[in-house]
């Protein structure tokens, strides 16, 4: 199978080439395996992350005062283990109200650290996608075939739990097959918080260089891209963070 070409021609408005170009990308690098999961369970957890915004779970425990007092089984749409349909449904429809306790009864239901954060990785990145087709007006993308292949289990040696609920490579990277994932001592836990899955953060660097900045240019006041500045972007930036209850 070859590369997914995303193409925005269909937009009513221009869409720079680069948007399309990372989002290519991405879909190529969804359809494959990761680390932890198969090419096949990857999809499936894409299918999850837009199931669950229809899961009547999920609604019932938004409208809550707590999702925790609240049972019953997930309206899912894959054979993902359930402890992994609870994760992807719970990061898209209440990410504000994740606990540490949440985090280790996942683990507790089988699944590893690292599941964990390539799962998070894929519900931010399709997320991410699936939100720029609705604001352009065009429909979702279909999701990719998978494609057969075994994940490489990749785990950071430099990685510890010290600073989170899940290891992290620590902020001094240099030295680490990780030193390319961020400046040594130059970045903060945005970036860092999955990079127990480095591929995660390389694939979050891409697609923030298209959607934000690159990162190297975050720390520039003057860097901007496209046709707003850099004041326009953080406004908006910051309007969609609160809107999201983005707590970080």
């Amino acid at each position: 199978m070859g590369r997914e070409a995303i193409d925005y021609s269909q937009a009513a408005v221009a869409v720079r080439a680069d948007l399309g170009e990372t989002h290519s990308r991405y879909w190529h690098r969804l359809a494959r395996a990761g680390s932890w999961w198969s090419g096949a369970e990857r999809i499936a957890i894409a299918n999850e992350t837009r199931q669950a915004t229809e899961c009547s779970l999920c609604a019932r425990r938004r409208e809550s005062l707590s999702p925790y007092t609240i049972d019953g089984e997930h309206d899912r749409v894959s054979d993902l283990p359930e402890a992994a349909v609870d994760v992807v449904h719970r990061i898209v429809t209440d990410a504000s109200r994740l606990t540490s306790a949440w985090y280790e009864s996942a683990l507790g239901k089988g699944l590893s650290e690292g599941q964990y954060i390539e799962i998070v990785g894929t519900v931010v990145s399709v997320v991410s996608i699936d939100s720029f087709c609705r604001g352009l007006g065009v429909p979702r993308h279909p999701l990719p075939e998978p494609v057969d292949g075994t994940p490489d289990t990749y785990r950071p040696a430099s990685a510890s739990l010290e600073e989170a609920w899940v290891p992290l490579v620590p902020d001094d990277n240099s030295g680490t097959p990780e030193a390319d994932l961020w400046p040594a001592n130059r970045t903060g836990y945005v970036v860092r918080a999955m990079s127990l899955v480095p591929e995660e953060v390389r694939t979050l660097k891409d697609l923030s260089a298209a959607h934000y900045l690159p990162m190297r240019d975050v720390r520039n006041p003057a860097a901007s891209r496209g046709a707003l500045n850099r004041p326009q972007i953080e406004l908006i930036a910051g309007r969609v963070s609160a809107l999201n209850e983005c707590f970080y």
